[in-house]
Formats: structure tokens, sequence, C-alpha cells
């Protein structure tokens, strides 16, 4: 048995990941990773905000960049539609007030 890098506790020999703590115990698995950010990651997550939320949790530990494009691209998706019901509603109560 082997003890995990982070918390000390036993591990499998095998164990890409620690079952305690979550922290990666082979390093070759992460260096074959490319994190280089990734625009469209980003541009997919603004466009499917679920989607970036979605690939943001899932690659937060194995490609940091990768995943903050995503979950930036989230949040922006998020905001602008957010911003979109705003002015719909305020328009449509200006509207309303005037009589048209």
């Amino acid at each position: 048995m082997a003890f995990c890098k982070n918390c000390g506790k036993e591990i499998d020999d095998n164990a890409v990941v620690c079952p305690h703590c979550g922290v990666i115990q082979k390093e070759e698995l992460v260096q074959n990773t490319v994190d280089n950010g990734g625009f469209l990651w980003g541009l997919l997550g603004c466009c499917i905000p679920i989607v970036g939320l979605i690939l943001f949790l899932v690659w937060r530990d194995t490609k940091p960049k990768t995943s903050r494009a995503a979950g930036i691209g989230a949040l922006v998706g998020v905001i602008c539609v957010a911003v979109y019901y705003i002015v719909i509603i305020v328009i449509g109560v200006g509207l309303g007030v005037a009589g048209i």
C-alpha cells in the first residue's frame, strides 16, 4: 500500500487520485494534458452557460486555465441574459406606463 503525498492516508498503489482528499497522485497523467486556456471553450461557456459550468467543475483540477476560461464564459453568458431580461422588463414597464 502507498500513502497519499498530501494527506498521508493509506491508498491503493495504483490510485491516480487520493479518495480521501482528491489530490492527484500520478503526475505523468497531468503532464500529458494540454492546458492553453481555450478561448473557444470560453465562447462555448458563454453561449451555453450550463456547459461552461460543467466544464469548469470537471476540469478545475486537471486543466485550471481551460476550466477558468469555460467558467468565465458561463458567468458572462448568465450576466448577458440577466441584463437582457432587465432591459426588456424596463422597456415593457415604460411602454405600459406611457399607455402605448
